[in-house]
């Protein structure tokens, strides 16, 4: 049976590290999140980040225009945020019913994307530069160190829908000196990669995407899903595959909670970036 990477556990010692950096501020910071639209698992996220941000002393303000509001529109709420001063964290709640995402994003003021996902901050990862990373990344390499495995010169499998999800993550496994490489979940050769894979990190949205003939016996598995099935929420990875593994992530219970405690550290660094720049 595998042993469960129990994120939940992980976080805690992060929101109470950022509850303590927040008690010493001059002012409490300040986040806003925009949802758009009625999607229950979208809902679901951002009640999470809003009683995570309030019980660690941040200032949130939830912005909910309706899923046909247009993407100029969406944008000139972005743009509002960005010049007050009481909101230093900015996210929009992803994925956008119909909207441009991609442009939605690059109108958040880079010092505010607490998500990392601004083409700027992307930019300055990709020089080393300092940025704000994205808590989702970071969540998975902790997971994945949190196994106490040797990870050097390991290999994994990365599916995802999206590659701006996955290049931040491609770079913390280049770091560890992990062999990496990303897959779509339509690509034509990814059983018989995930078949020899020594990690696999899957983000799909699709319950029971992976199964027990797809994984290597004594395998690390990130499941980054988060899928309704009747009252149950449960991730990408079939439940015999589970227990083929060594260690995976519970869902819930795994990269959510972690995600989130990183969320928060990356809001009272954005207030340090902009108090800096005053």
């Amino acid at each position: 049976m595998a042993e469960l990477l129990k994120g939940k556990q992980l976080a805690a010692s992060i929101r109470e590290k950022a509850k303590k950096r927040i008690a010493k501020l001059d002012h409490p910071p300040g986040m806003a999140a925009i949802l758009v639209g009625d999607d229950a698992a979208s809902h679901l996220y951002v009640r999470l980040k809003e009683e995570a941000s309030k019980e660690a002393g941040i200032y949130f303000e939830k912005i909910t225009p309706p899923a046909g509001t247009s993407t100029k529109e969406l944008v000139a709420i972005v743009e509002a945020l960005n010049v007050r001063d009481d909101i230093h964290g900015i996210l929009v709640q992803l994925p956008l019913p119909t909207q441009d995402e991609d442009a939605v994003i690059a109108a958040i003021d880079p010092t505010k994307d607490i998500d990392g996902f601004h083409p700027h901050n992307r930019e300055l990862r990709s020089q080393g530069e300092p940025s704000l990373f994205p808590p989702v990344a970071l969540s998975i390499m902790r997971l994945i160190q949190a196994s106490n495995q040797p990870l050097k010169q390991k290999t994994a499998t990365v599916i995802a829908n999206n590659e701006v999800f996955v290049e931040p993550l491609m770079a913390l496994l280049a770091e560890q000196d992990i062999d990496a490489q990303f897959f779509s979940p339509e690509s034509g050769a990814l059983a018989a990669k995930t078949r020899v894979s020594d990690i696999i990190v899957i983000a799909v949205g699709r319950a029971g995407f992976i199964k027990k003939d797809m994984i290597k016996d004594g395998a690390i598995i990130i499941d980054v899903g988060t899928n309704k099935v009747g009252d149950k929420t449960v991730g990408d990875v079939d439940r015999p595959a589970r227990e083929k593994a060594a260690f995976v992530t519970p869902v819930p219970g795994g990269v959510g909670p972690l995600t989130v405690a990183y969320l928060l550290m990356n809001v009272v660094r954005a207030y340090g970036m902009q108090k800096n720049k005053i």
